[in-house]
């Protein structure tokens, strides 16, 4: 396989933190501004500790940034952490289409008749 946007186990970070519904949207949030992590909490029907996970997931992957400021931690999406997925997500795209016009190719190619 051709992707190589990093280690196996930054790919496997990076879909992880994808793979759930509350990740996706804390990350839709903090690319359009930043949070606190307590800001971000008030949002979701769950825990302010099991938010903190969820920040902890996404920022293991890259795709936020926390910062300390006074007594809160401030979340912010990551521009290179989301480029490097779109770059990830492009060459996925970029195989299944090469197998797709191969398909292709093939149910259009006039079988040899003698």
């Amino acid at each position: 396989m051709v992707v190589d946007q990093g280690s196996e186990t930054d790919i496997d970070r990076l879909f992880q933190a994808f793979a759930d519904a509350t990740r996706r949207d804390i990350v839709r949030r903090v690319t359009a501004g930043e949070y606190s992590v307590s800001g971000l909490a008030t949002l979701y029907a769950m825990s302010f500790a099991a938010v903190q996970k969820h920040v902890a997931v996404l920022e293991r992957a890259s795709l936020v940034t926390k910062e300390k400021r006074g007594r809160e931690q401030i979340v912010r999406g990551s521009h290179e952490g989301l480029e490097r997925a779109r770059r990830l997500l492009d060459e996925y795209e970029a195989i299944w289409r090469q197998r797709a016009a191969r398909i292709a190719d093939i149910l259009t190619e006039k079988p040899n008749i003698l």
